[in-house]
């Protein structure tokens, strides 16, 4: 029975079972390092945020930029001309500022808000529709429209005339010169005051009662600030000085006759106007009349007052 069992060599070799799934884990697992490991947002399954505020990493959130003011807009620094005032000899003359080409609609652009036409009234007599249809073109495009006009014809009354009542129905500024030089300067002025405040031409209004009467008394050329103060301090109210005899307004130092008559004249003159026909039929009977008038004494009952004109005054 021996010799029946054979050998049949060593016993094959023995094939490794198959991990299970928490073997594969603690078997390919790395070895941990010290410290937790630094999470990425790719990691955490979100995109990076472009515009967090990397320069300053202490800071608690996003820093947003402070809104500023913005600037003042203003207009181009140079005067700009169109193509179709080429060969303008006011061109020649615009010197203090530049001045370049550009489309416009105008002839003259000065400004944001303030545009110029040029016209000749020798060329306004031969196409007296030319500066019609350029105005109708600038209906509402500019606050200030200007037209400037060269007087270069002798009788030119009758065009001016034209023109000015054109101009009030436009609200159309006229503006004339007699020599290209005066043009250019026009423009140069109105480029350079641009922005310029209204309060130099304002009229300055006093709140003082004796400015207010300084004001009032030297209305007449000949009668300056010192003879106002005379002429109050003498009569004490600008009601008596008003109603002052020619003799006693004489008396005042440094008044003399032209200075006495100019100023009976200005409180004695009617306020309404006499038309031109009127002034014209009177003679130089009638002037010596009206001036030795003034030197007749005035009746003190018709004093001027409340709800009394100055010729009920003066009667």
């Amino acid at each position: 029975m021996a010799d029946e069992i054979q050998d049949d060599g060593p016993p094959p070799p023995r094939q490794p079972s198959r991990p299970t799934g928490s073997a594969t884990k603690s078997t390919n697992a790395t070895p941990s390092t010290t410290g937790p490991k630094p999470t990425t947002a790719l990691d955490r399954g979100s995109k990076p945020n472009p515009s967090a505020n990397t320069s300053n990493p202490g800071s608690g959130g996003v820093q947003q930029p402070k809104p500023q003011a913005l600037p003042k807009r203003t207009g181009p620094a140079s005067i700009i001309v169109s193509p179709r005032q080429k060969g303008n000899p006011i061109l020649n003359h615009v010197k203090s500022l530049p001045w370049e080409y550009g489309d416009i609609p105008a002839d003259y652009l000065l400004g944001l808000t303030t545009c110029c036409l040029f016209l000749s009234l020798k060329y306004h007599r031969l196409h007296p529709e030319y500066i019609y249809t350029r105005i109708k073109a600038l209906q509402g495009k500019y606050n200030l429209r200007l037209i400037l006009c060269m007087v270069d014809i002798t009788n030119h009354e009758e065009s001016l005339k034209e023109l000015s009542k054109t101009s009030l129905i436009n609200q159309v500024t006229l503006i004339l010169c007699w020599s290209a030089a005066e043009g250019g300067r026009y423009l140069e002025l109105f480029k350079t005051y641009e922005n310029a405040s209204p309060a130099a031409i304002r009229q300055h209004q006093s709140t003082a009662y004796s400015d207010r009467l300084v004001d009032f008394v030297t209305t007449p050329r000949a009668v300056n600030k010192t003879d106002a103060v005379a002429l109050v301090s003498q009569f004490g109210t600008l009601r008596t000085a008003v109603n002052a005899r020619y003799e006693d307004v004489a008396t005042i130092a440094g008044w003399g006759d032209k200075k006495v008559k100019g100023w009976c004249r200005s409180v004695r003159e009617p306020f309404r106007i006499q038309r031109a026909a009127g002034r014209k039929g009177i003679g130089m009977k009638e002037r010596e009349e009206t001036l030795m008038s003034l030197s007749q004494p005035v009746s003190r009952e018709g004093t001027l007052s409340r709800g009394v004109t100055r010729e009920e005054g003066v009667q």
